[in-house]
């Protein structure tokens, strides 16, 4: 064998070493990705610790908070019956009044006439049918025309009724006793048939009640007899005692609110005056249940709503549930909906889950 013959012997004997040599570890780097994959999955399936508790509905007594304006239940917006020109409005805003007191009258010299011209057509009518009495016994008129003189009578004393009732109600006079809370008109307007003329409001400190708005919500906790407390700036370090009295069933078309109406039932000021300002609490006799949790337990609160993470498997498993959020009180917050009484709530390592989250429950 000569030099060429072995170099070309050796450089053959090198390639199969390299060759086998990147074989080996080409078959020895695949088991140690196959160890580091299984590890990895091993991590990610195994279960998160939590601590959990499992809580007790309580019974939620709210208060409903409103402010409003002080009215009574017997203001009057008084009128005239027909229109015409005012001539003399005789009160004036804040003025007290008595029942039966003139507070306003209409030019009446139109209405006169119209008094006076129905009481003239009937005294006509009046004499036509003597006539056709007289006619009828001579058989000069007949029994149809004998008739028709009778209604023409008692038409024209409709008539006459009517202008009469009708300028009586030519002036207004007071329907109780109490104060004049505005005045529309003054002397020498024309006013049409029942334009507003003058408000008024009784004397009887009784019917004195606090209209306040509330919201849909607030609206639907009370009902008529629940109780309440009403300040007043008028009155500074006094709180009168009140029931709800009625209860608005249509909202306000203005604010979009719903009123109810406050009555104040004892240690009532000694003056009050329509549209001064008052703010209540209104205590619901109705009550609803709640769950109270750590604020930690509470994820992703927005407004009224929250989610929070429960176990309903005996602890194997986490699921985020939307819940209701109540009133917050210092480190706790009121949940109202969305938890059942057997779940086991998460109150700690929430925000290391995802819904479905594999769990286990530590001390």
């Amino acid at each position: 064998m000569n030099a060429n013959q072995t170099n070309i012997l050796l450089t053959l004997t090198t390639l199969m070493v390299l060759v086998g040599l990147s074989s080996c570890g080409s078959k020895a780097t695949e088991p140690a990705k196959s160890t580091q994959q299984a590890s990895a999955t091993a991590t990610s399936s195994a279960p998160i610790p939590v601590k959990v508790q499992q809580f007790q509905p309580i019974t939620l007594e709210r208060i409903v908070t409103g402010s409003g304006q002080f009215t009574t239940n017997d203001e009057s917006v008084l009128s005239f019956k027909i229109g015409g020109i005012v001539s003399q409005v005789l009160v004036k805003e804040g003025d007290p009044i008595r029942q039966g007191q003139l507070l306003a009258t209409l030019d009446q010299t139109e209405i006169n006439s119209q008094v006076q011209q129905a009481r003239l057509g009937l005294q006509k009518a009046e004499r036509d049918l003597k006539r056709a009495e007289a006619l009828f016994k001579d058989s000069v008129v007949t029994l149809e025309q004998l008739q028709n003189a009778k209604t023409q009578l008692e038409v024209l004393q409709q008539q006459l009724s009517a202008a009469t009732f009708n300028a009586q109600y030519a002036q207004i006079r007071a329907t109780g006793n109490g104060f004049v809370l505005r005045k529309f008109v003054n002397p020498g307007q024309i006013v049409s048939v029942g334009a507003p003329v003058i408000q008024t409001n009784g004397a009887n400190q009784s019917n004195w009640i606090l209209k306040v708005g509330l919201s849909d919500k607030d609206w639907g906790l009370v009902k008529v007899g629940d109780k309440a407390k009403i300040t007043i700036d008028a009155v500074p370090d006094a709180i009168f005692e009140a029931v709800i009295s009625q209860k608005a069933e249509q909202a306000d078309p203005a604010t979009g609110v719903l009123p109810v109406e406050l009555k104040i039932t004892s240690n009532a000021p000694a003056k009050l005056a329509a549209g001064l300002f008052g703010r209540a609490e209104i205590y619901p006799s109705q009550t609803t249940q709640a769950y109270a949790l750590p604020y930690q337990a509470l994820l992703d609160g927005n407004g009224g709503t929250g989610f929070v993470f429960v176990s309903r498997d005996g602890g194997k498993t986490a699921t985020k549930v939307e819940v209701g959020v109540g009133q917050l009180d210092g480190n706790t917050v009121q949940i109202t909906s969305g938890i059942k009484p057997d779940d086991l709530v998460i109150v700690q390592g929430s925000a290391y889950l995802t819904d479905g989250s594999a769990i286990s429950i530590s001390k």
